[in-house]
């Protein structure tokens, strides 16, 4: 079946339009990444001494803080809560697209590619960015 054929996204992996179950739209999931990114902003700035005015050659490793902080809450959460915090409190939950749990390795290599950025700003037709197609992952409402 060619992309064109699809009505909606995750139509094609058997997923709903709407509701429960439904592949997690843009909104919802910038929104989720903002949250995520804010929490790890604010965890780094207060344990690890990341100032977020300081200039880069004045702030040294505490510049990569955040983004470590952001790492960290993907790859625990996302294998014993369902998603982030920011997934969850907006309602998200990443699952494995053939169902089971989603282990330890493949959150790993999803938040591995998130951190890259690019993969995860290439979707296909489903919604869904190359940072949860490699590792079989989709991102849907709870």
């Amino acid at each position: 079946m060619t992309d064109a054929v699809n009505a909606y996204p995750g139509e094609r992996l058997g997923l709903p339009n709407t509701g429960t179950g439904s592949i997690a739209r843009p909104g919802r999931r910038i929104g989720a990444l903002v949250i995520d990114y804010l929490a790890a902003t604010i965890i780094a700035t207060a344990f690890l001494g990341f100032d977020q005015f300081a200039l880069p050659s004045e702030a040294g490793l505490s510049q990569f803080g955040p983004i470590a902080v952001f790492a960290v809450l993907q790859i625990l959460f996302i294998p014993t809560a369902g998603g982030s915090p920011g997934h969850r409190i907006l309602g998200m939950r990443v699952v494995r697209l053939h169902g089971g749990w989603v282990g330890l390795w493949r959150p790993i290599v999803r938040t591995l590619l998130l951190v890259v950025v690019i993969p995860a700003v290439i979707w296909d037709s489903d919604q869904r960015g190359l940072h949860d197609k490699l590792p079989g992952l989709v991102l849907i409402r709870a």
